[in-house]
């Protein structure tokens, strides 16, 4: 009974952490939706639609409750400018998203932390923090490291649509109608496949009617996402809209160059499928290969040598 005690004492302990930072995390998301679902509805009523100092408010701008949180830490863990810009391509641009990274990311290290001492409490001391702090670091890095994933998924999709859209833009504007007016069609069009594409183009639209300048308007996409492809695009429709030519003709041509590119990047890869594929057949398939062939083989002699005995 003595010895167990101790373990169910920690397992207990750790439950009631687990608990604790489920409820904690469940509080922090119906808070944080609350407000920002009251903060929508004040812009929808117009009002609370620029920040105090004037501007509209980003990603990068701690709101609320969360700005007092995120306020206790030091800035190399917020790390304005590159979270900021990491949560605009990955897709998120609510007020306060920086500080909620930050927020998560700290309290993931703590916890796991924690949990990671609590279950190695048999252990020596060294061994304990160097877990310890193995799990805290690598729990830190973790939501960054998923929202760098969800920025290459999101740039992959939106880097698969873009010769859609060019193609579909071409069409719009031989049948006449204006650019501003040929965005507009195809982000509605392309909204069910390419979603992420279609709230861009959307976003190119309501600035130029908002009365920013088309080529910022153009180039803003590129910013918020970092695909190479858009720079592309808002370049070759400022070179049409500066030397006059036709914009029909200028998106046809860049249309062409970007099936091509994409032709030549499915042979690339295609062409080094079967250096991938090495790995996996020597992990997977060569070893149950040689099971099938040497098994019946080893089990004979396997028999002999006992036989002999």
């Amino acid at each position: 009974m003595n010895t167990t005690s101790p373990i169910f004492f920690a397992l207990a302990v750790v439950a009631g952490l687990l608990a604790g930072a489920f409820a904690a995390g469940i509080a922090t998301l119906t808070v944080v939706t609350a407000h920002e679902r009251r903060a929508l509805l004040r812009r929808a009523a117009g009002a609370d639609w620029k920040s105090a100092r004037g501007r509209v408010r980003t990603v990068d701008e701690p709101d609320g409750l969360l700005d007092g949180l995120a306020s206790l830490l030091p800035e190399a863990v917020r790390d304005t400018t590159h979270n900021g810009a990491l949560l605009l391509r990955a897709g998120v641009d609510q007020p306060g998203a920086v500080a909620q990274l930050a927020i998560w990311r700290v309290g993931m290290g703590v916890l796991s932390s924690l949990i990671a001492s609590l279950a190695t409490m048999g252990s020596p001391w060294s061994v304990r923090l160097a877990i310890a702090l193995t799990a805290g670091a690598v729990a830190f890095e973790a939501p960054r490291w998923w929202l760098r994933q969800r920025v290459q998924r999101r740039q992959d999709a939106i880097r698969r649509g873009v010769p859609d859209a060019l193609d579909l833009l071409v069409v719009s504007v031989e049948a006449g109608a204006g650019l501003d007016a040929a965005l507009q069609r195809v982000a509605r069009e392309l909204g069910p496949v390419h979603p992420a594409l279609a709230a861009e183009l959307r976003g190119i639209t309501r600035r130029v009617a908002a009365g920013q300048p088309r080529q910022q308007a153009l180039l803003a996409p590129y910013e918020r996402t970092g695909v190479d492809e858009l720079r592309g695009l808002a370049s070759h429709i400022a070179q049409s809209e500066k030397w006059g030519t036709s914009i029909a003709t200028v998106l046809r041509i860049y249309a062409q160059q970007m099936r091509s590119t994409r032709r030549t990047s499915a042979e690339r890869r295609a062409a080094t499928a079967t250096t991938r594929m090495l790995l996996p057949l020597a992990l997977c398939i060569f070893p149950t290969i040689f099971v099938v062939l040497l098994g019946p083989a080893l089990l004979r002699l396997a028999t002999m040598f006992t036989e002999m005995q």
